[in-house]
């Protein structure tokens, strides 16, 4: 997935590389700031999805500008399937959808202009589930997803290093989860990973 990667693509994760990078070290308001994952976080969630089973949804919350839904686009092109990525915020779903024009990623990816949370009824079996949204809703999110996660199917939460405290709750509730093995990862800011057993 990694070795042709298209200059478009490429280009575009640059571009906003570069304005995540000025976010934050010019003072930008938060909830503006594109607060997106580092290259080595898209890579780790890109491989983990390659290995997902085919027969559950791949499903992004928290899109807003789009650079994690391009690495997931790659496993998107790779396995002839489409990622669905919910975000609610106009200006990132504006900056989402020029990324998506500009690199050609359109018939791999659906964004979707909803609150996932009043959204979810919308959603079949989850093979696998990249959460990178306000961290409040983590908690409602994987209580929203868990039992739509198909056997083998993985769902990762951003941040679990860097914001641990604020998503401890959900990350407690996995845990005691008999469903999931999960496992804390120390790449980029954490993520933390919940594999849902076939027992």
């Amino acid at each position: 997935m990694f070795t042709n990667i298209d200059a478009k693509i490429i280009a575009r994760m640059d571009y906003l590389q570069k304005i995540d990078l000025q976010d934050r070290i010019d003072g930008t308001e938060r909830m503006k700031r594109l607060r997106q994952i580092p290259p080595e976080t898209g890579k780790f969630i890109s491989l983990l999805a390659a290995n997902c089973p085919p027969d559950g949804e791949f499903i992004e919350i928290g899109t807003s500008a789009g650079y994690s839904t391009l690495w997931l686009s790659l496993v998107a092109k790779e396995l002839g399937i489409k990622i669905k990525t919910f975000e609610i915020l106009p200006e990132k779903i504006k900056l989402a959808k020029e990324t998506f024009a500009e690199t050609g990623v359109e018939k791999y990816v659906e964004l979707i202009e909803a609150d996932f949370l009043t959204s979810v009824k919308t959603i079949g079996n989850v093979s696998f589930c990249f959460l990178d949204a306000e961290k409040e809703i983590y908690l409602d999110c994987f209580r929203s997803v868990a039992s739509l996660v198909v056997p083998n199917g993985i769902l990762i939460a951003d941040n679990a290093i860097n914001h641990y405290n604020s998503i401890k709750t959900m990350i407690d509730l996995a845990l005691a989860d008999i469903r999931f093995d999960c496992l804390t990862v120390p790449i980029g800011k954490g993520e933390f990973i919940c594999r849902r057993n076939c027992t």
